[in-house]
């Protein structure tokens, strides 16, 4: 089976992450800082510094803090700041997500700072899984040309466990320019079998490409390269 089109976008926290990433097969960085907080916003020195150190394209975190997705005015203020400077650095994307109160999509948070963000990539990230409808949330979310992707475990439950739900989310996306990139809980051993389950054409790594598993760990180059071989040349 084939899997030369899955793009592999790794998780990025300093700048020898991002060059291992690149050197290993990564099509894409995901930079963050605070993995262990589930990811937040990185200072803006180390977003010029990974930008200038790679080829592939840096998406950035604009998350002000770990307590929620559902953010007030003095949030949002700050997110229009970060992706305002990181506009500027000549990073690809931002990766961004904002819910209500009653878990939905913040429709008037995304009609604020998707302007800030123009000609840049955006994905919504996992605040997505904490929707009460994931299928109506991906309809509210075609709506926004700007957003090119949605990175979902399919819910709560790590996304080995949510196929159905992903493969769902996959159909209902199809045609459109919206894409869905799964992550959480995936491995290197299980990985073949999951892309060809659920049709997904990206996935997202985090913690099972470093060594011991451990988010304060560096990229382990062994791990990552056979996954990238996996996902793009013969697959299993």
């Amino acid at each position: 089976m084939q899997f030369s089109n899955t793009v592999l976008e790794i998780i990025a926290t300093c700048v020898q992450d991002a060059i291992e990433a690149e050197k290993n097969g990564a099509d894409r960085i995901e930079l963050i800082t605070a993995f262990t907080e589930g990811g937040l916003t990185p200072g803006i020195g180390m977003v010029q510094c990974v930008v200038a150190a790679v080829s592939i394209p840096v998406h950035v975190m604009v998350r002000p803090h770990s307590r929620s997705f559902v953010y007030d005015r003095l949030d949002k203020d700050t997110m229009a700041q970060e992706i305002q400077a990181i506009a500027k650095t000549g990073a690809a994307g931002i990766v961004i997500g904002l819910v209500t109160e009653d878990r939905q999509i913040d429709t008037q948070g995304l009609a604020e700072l998707l302007p800030l963000a123009e000609g840049m990539n955006v994905t919504f990230h996992r605040a997505f899984d904490e929707l009460g409808d994931q299928l109506s949330g991906i309809q509210t979310l075609l709506r926004y040309p700007q957003i090119n992707r949605v990175l979902t475990s399919g819910g709560p439950k790590p996304a080995p466990q949510a196929i159905d739900g992903i493969k769902a989310l996959v159909a209902a996306a199809e045609g459109s320019p919206l894409r869905i990139l799964a992550g959480s809980g995936l491995n290197i051993e299980g990985i073949a079998d999951f892309v060809a389950a659920t049709g997904v054409q990206e996935v997202h790594f985090g913690t099972a490409v470093r060594c011991g598993s451990s988010a304060l760990a560096g990229i382990d180059p062994v791990r990552l390269r056979a996954l990238a071989d996996i996902l793009h040349h013969d697959g299993v």
